[in-house]
Formats: C-alpha cells, structure tokens, sequence
C-alpha cells in the first residue's frame, strides 16, 4: 500500500552499475523502479544504467540510445566472436571485454601466457570504419596480459622476433620480441579521439602491474606472473628502442597496467587519454541532463566496498550528485563499508539484500526479487 502522509521526490534518477553475476544495470533499473512504484505508484522514476568502463560499458550505451554495431572478430585465443560496440554519430563505446575477456574461454580454462587482444583491434577498426572519430575503449574483464600488442598490430603495427617473425600471440611472445614498428598503424588513429575509460589506475609493470596484480585471476600462477612481468618490460624496452613516444615513461602512467597492460598500448600506440571510466561514461550517457531532472538519485552494484570508493560507478554517480547538492541512495548485494565511509563518498545512506537474506548465495539467485523488495523498503522510508 502506499505510504500515507508522506511526500515522495518529484522526481527519482535510478543511475546503478550491474550486479555482477546476477542483474545487468539494466535489469537493475527495471527491479528498482518497479520497487518503487508498489509503493508510490505515480512516482517520476527515470533509470539510466551505467559503467565504469568494464563490462557492461556497451549494454550502458546502447540503453542511454547508442546503436547496437556488431563485428565478427578474433576472441583471445584466436577464435572468433561476434562482438559489439556502440556508436551515436561519430562517437563509439568499445568494449574490450566484448572481444578479449573472461567470458569467451572455455569454462574452467585460462591461457595467462598466449591470451590476445587483437580482437580488441579489429573491433576498433570497425568503429572506425563506421565513421567513429571519438572512440571510448573500456577495459576491464580480460582474459589477456599482452600489454595491448594483439591490438596494435590489428591496427598495423609491426612486432617481430628476431627471425623477421611475428611474435606469438600473448604475453608471453612478447619475450621473443626483437624489433617493432607503429609506422604502419591505421593512419585515421591520427584524426580519432581515443579514450582510455577504466576504473584501475595500475602501471604496467611491478608489483602493482598487470601482471602481478591481475595475473592469478587469468589464471597465472607464480612462475607465469613473474615470466609475464619480464616480458611486459622487454616489450616497453624494444618499443622505446623504436623510438615510440614516451614509450617508457607511459609505462608508468595511470591505466597502463588496465586490461592486462592494454591500456598501455592504447596509450602508447593510439595516443589515448587516460580517464576514470564512470567520469567517461556519465559525460557519454547523458548523465548531467538527467541529473537536472532529478531532486534524488539511487545508485549502486553488486558489492559496495573499499573498491567502490576508487573510480567505481556509484562513487563517480555519488560525487556529481553531491556537487549539485542533490542527495544519493544506494542499493547493493554486499555492503562492506561503514556509515561514515558512505558519507565521505556522497551517500547518505546503503540498503543490502543482505538486510533481506543473509545467505549470499540466496541473494545472488534471486537478486531480481530480493531488489523488488529493498526498492520497496527504500521507497516506504522516502
């Protein structure tokens, strides 16, 4: 039943990230609004899903009103995939998880040493190809530890061993490499505005690089992340021997360890800008307009946590609403943060399918309804 005596918002902006496993962002703005409406039936709810540059990046565009674009491409061991991107005029959303992440291997397998991106590469021709001058390359959720080689030479670059050979595929090729040239990169990369959108800001290299930190979770034990570690330096060696601006000093730039140092090929090969992904995304999805609509705006995703508060999508979503003196809710599967943490980041206040079902593997079924319900215990508190 409705609550009495209470007057509801005029107006609600849903703007939530995925709950991974379980509900897209979009499905998550579906399940909200219809939360909030058992409650008050005749509440103004706009939902504007978005990422923060991982997966679900392209499925966040094409709800804000991007074009579906699909392209059948090489997936990270080389077989193809259909995979999509986003465009809106001459802007488009690529997402590199839709070519080289975890999703396209086979269950139970990693391939940390021979996993590429040149998927990645074949996507962006694409778009390029489709008219994109501004491209938006997300990154999380890689299946790779290439250091973005399989995308440069999709592109055209040139990465050869010492016999004159293309490198194999992977980062682990990368320790034959011998020589390497960009001259060839598709000359139109010089004329497009590429992005760099990602919520990790790790160097290339080390023990806060891509291998080291990201490794294990594609599947690379010791051995392989020291062996990947080397080889990613190797590779910065020949190219800034090549005479690739800013070769080396790239390799400690913010976002050239995301995706499995494909960020650092983006930067060094595309000259892509570097950018929090959820700050890309809300200039992307429209998000200022549908924030001066608004007087109160939900967020959230899975779990709300320490990561939350570097780069994810409800802290972005949280800090732009706080500059308009707008105030934030969130909802999410996990909370793992206090109260004053919530604050410091914007958000007045959490709300967790925990509080409805302790069991996380309950939860995580039936995410769907559980967040029906918590959006209707958030509207009877309005």
């Amino acid at each position: 039943m409705p609550s009495a005596g209470r007057k509801p918002p005029a107006r609600v902006l849903i703007a939530a990230d995925k709950f991974k496993g379980s509900l897209t962002a979009v499905e998550v703005g579906r399940r909200l609004m219809a939360g909030l409406r058992s409650v008050h039936p005749a509440l103004d709810v706009e939902a504007l899903p978005v990422a923060d540059g991982g997966d679900g990046t392209v499925a966040a565009a094409l709800a804000a009103g991007f074009e579906r674009r699909e392209s059948v491409v090489s997936g990270p061991l080389g077989t193809p995939v259909t995979a999509a991107y986003a465009l809106r005029g001459d802007t488009a959303v690529v997402e590199m998880a839709e070519t080289s992440g975890l999703q396209h291997l086979p269950p139970g397998r990693f391939a940390p040493l021979t996993a590429t991106t040149r998927g990645c590469g074949e996507l962006l021709g694409a778009a390029l190809d489709a008219g994109a001058r501004t491209v938006v390359l997300g990154v999380g959720g890689s299946a790779t530890t290439d250091g973005g080689a399989g995308l440069l030479t999709a592109l055209g670059a040139r990465l050869l061993t010492a016999e004159g050979e293309p490198v194999e595929p992977g980062g682990g090729g990368l320790a034959a490499l011998a020589s390497a040239d960009l001259s060839g990169l598709d000359p139109r990369l010089a004329t497009t505005e590429v992005i760099l959108a990602s919520d990790v800001d790790n160097p290339l290299t080390g023990p806060t690089g891509a291998a080291a930190v990201y490794g294990p979770q594609k599947g690379a034990g010791p051995e392989d992340v020291a062996a990947l570690d080397a080889a990613l330096r190797h590779y910065v060696t020949v190219l800034d021997q090549a005479g690739a601006p800013g070769a080396a000093a790239l390799a400690e730039a913010p976002g050239a360890g995301a995706a499995g140092g494909l960020g650092y090929g983006a930067l060094v090969g595309l000259g892509a800008r570097f950018r929090p992904g959820i700050e890309v995304m809300i200039d992307v999805l429209g998000f200022a307009p549908a924030l001066d609509r608004a007087d109160l705006v939900i967020t959230g995703e899975g779990s709300l946590d320490a990561q939350t508060l570097h780069g994810k999508a409800p802290a972005g979503v949280a800090a732009a609403a706080r500059a308009r003196g707008i105030e934030v809710l969130a909802v999410c599967g996990r909370l793992a943060l206090t109260t004053e943490a919530l604050q410091e980041a914007g958000i007045r206040r959490a709300y967790a399918l925990t509080d409805l079902e302790p069991d996380v593997e309950r939860c995580i079924a039936e995410a769907g309804p559980l967040l029906e319900r918590l959006a209707a215990r958030l509207a009877q508190d309005l």
